[in-house]
């Protein structure tokens, strides 16, 4: 083997050694078998690890925090099912189970003491994405060369001693933090390769992507190796893995969580910013653990944050619609969706299409107003924001790369070659077009106020985020239907719908495709191979509008039974 052979085989080693040898599974099943693994797992848990890693993080918090269970016992069971998990899918790339169980009994010693919980999110299991620097603990992010560094530099005094300021407010919140998970080497994929834990797959189907960049959190998390987690979103990162693998995940607007202290690719590059966000099984995780973070006054901590707590009054605006499931809610708070059936450019497979037909119809019968969405060019604000990944030509993941002197993925192959750097004039000309391109899109929805019978613009937009329910290996080529939110930095929940059915979700006879791009990927889909498969769209709501997005998920997901 090589030398960067030699250190990935060592480190997969040492992550493997982590894992209890009683929690260790002997003859996994084939990954040829089409075996849900989400059922299989079962199997080697007791009905108390059952009752308590099948619950969502605000049950389990009800627990915790009520002194119903122990955050030891609880932190223990997730711990087991997330060794289990990644025996099954190779989804960590850290393991801290003993500095969990620890962290974890002082939080019971605080309570028996005080008979108070620590913080909102006391005792609650929470996974990381591997950009997340945790004490006593590597940052790698996929990278060989970043293997007993920090983020690729020796000698910085930051190794194993750094955290990132979201851990921070993390463990003042009470969570208690026992992994991190596998990502893409360079981030900039919607599937979880890298060439030290190889390929991440999703628990459904494991012939079928996790998804990326934050791969790693939703296999984990799709498994119920972790009731809620944190990934982060540059192109669809959060989104992508919380669709494939049947969860919610929160894409915000950047400035509403703090990013500081995090690892990232690329960094620097202003124009099309990540964003860090949760997934979770319930859109009410997803809000429990974004309301805890906002608690700590991010703001104060991360300059990039703004001042903007949790405003619970547009929270309520849209809960009060839930006492409406089941019938029509009065013409005075029906609300205004937008549906987006295409891009113009792929066009979405059968199952796609027909988690959108079946929403649309739902909203429609509880007395909805659907709007049909004819925005200003996708492809166009797409193209444009794909400037930003490249940027500098591709040299920072190059540099990376160059550390061990390991090989590109294909997924990732993009940078491979050197490709010409912009200029400073040449940034500075595409953030003109994208401030453009925001107000041209800013004023079509405006408009839309015009055509509602409410008089008032759209309230949301069901969209596709993929156009596939998951992409198999090798196959993610087009990312347009997750790229232009964050281009135009909208707020957008992901929120599960159905599942794959072969015998309905048929290849259509008289398809007629835009280009070849689109016969492509409507090639790509086998309705044998997607059987059972998540299916899942996406929420999407202007800048800053977290507490409404989230509320209309909720909402949205138990009108449809999710």
């Amino acid at each position: 083997m090589t030398l960067w052979q030699d250190a990935a085989a060592k480190k997969r080693e040492e992550i493997s050694a982590l894992i209890p040898e009683a929690w260790r599974i002997d003859n996994l099943p084939s990954v040829k078998e089409q075996v849900d693994v989400t059922e299989y797992v079962k199997q080697y848990l007791s009905e108390e690890e059952l009752s308590i890693t099948e619950s969502d993080a605000e049950k389990i918090v009800g627990k915790t925090t009520s002194g119903a269970w122990t955050a030891e016992k609880v932190t223990r069971a997730f711990c087991h099912r997330a060794a289990l998990a990644h025996q099954l899918l190779s989804c960590l790339h850290e393991i801290f189970f003993d500095a969990a169980i620890a962290d974890a009994k002082k939080l019971d010693d605080y309570f028996a003491e005080h008979k108070t919980p620590v913080g909102p999110l006391h005792g609650l299991p929470i996974s990381l994405k591997d950009q997340f620097h945790v004490k006593d603990v590597e940052t790698t992010m996929g990278y060989v060369g970043w293997i007993g560094t920090f983020e690729g530099k020796k000698g910085t005094g930051k190794e194993k001693v750094f955290e990132s300021e979201m851990v921070r407010e993390l463990r003042a919140s009470g969570a208690v933090l026992y992994c991190k998970t596998s990502v893409p080497h360079t981030l900039m994929s919607g599937e979880t390769v890298n060439n030290i834990i190889d390929y991440t797959m999703n628990p459904k189907n494991r012939n079928l992507s996790s998804g990326g960049s934050s791969g790693g959190e939703g296999a984990l998390i799709g498994i119920r190796g972790s009731p809620v987690g944190f990934g982060t979103d540059i192109g669809g990162s959060i989104r992508i893995p919380a669709a494939f693998n049947g969860l919610y995940g929160l894409r915000p607007s950047t400035g509403r969580l703090p990013y500081e202290g995090m690892s990232n690719s690329m960094d620097g590059q202003n124009t099309v910013l990540s964003v860090v966000g949760p997934l979770g099984t319930t859109a009410g995780s997803l809000r429990l653990v974004t309301k805890a973070l906002l608690s700590q006054q991010p703001w104060l901590h991360d300059p990039f944050v703004h001042e903007i707590p949790w405003r619970s009054e547009e929270e309520d605006k849209i809960q009060q619609l839930l006492q409406f499931v089941g019938e029509s809610v009065p013409k005075e708070k029906k609300l205004v969706f937008g549906v987006m059936h295409t891009d113009g450019v792929v066009t979405p497979t059968a199952p796609i299409r027909r988690a959108i037909e079946f929403v649309t119809k739902a909203l429609e019968a509880a007395g909805h107003e659907i709007f049909t969405w004819s925005p200003p060019s996708h492809k166009v604000l797409n193209d444009t924001g794909f400037r930003s990944w490249v940027f500098d030509g591709g040299r920072n993941v190059r540099e990376a790369f160059a550390l061990s002197g390991e090989p590109m993925a294909p997924q990732v192959s993009l940078y491979q070659n050197e490709m010409k750097e912009f200029s400073a004039t040449e940034i500075a000309e595409t953030n003109v077009a994208m401030r453009a391109l925001k107000k041209e899109y800013m004023d079509y929805w405006n408009s839309t106020a015009k055509e509602t019978s409410t008089g008032r613009p759209v309230d949301a937009i069901i969209s596709p985020l993929a156009p596939w329910p998951a992409a198999r290996r090798e196959k993610y080529k087009y990312y347009g239907y997750t790229t232009w939110i964050n281009a135009l930095d909208y707020t957008t929940v992901v929120f599960p719908v159905t599942s794959v059915d072969k015998a309905i979700d048929v290849k259509s006879s008289d398809f007629k495709a835009v280009d070849e791009k689109d016969q492509e990927i409507q090639d790509d889909y086998d309705p044998e191979i997607y059987d059972g498969a998540h299916v899942s769209l996406q929420l999407v709501g202007r800048r800053l509008q977290e507490e409404k997005i989230l509320a209309v998920a909720e909402y949205v997901g138990k009108l449809i039974g999710k």
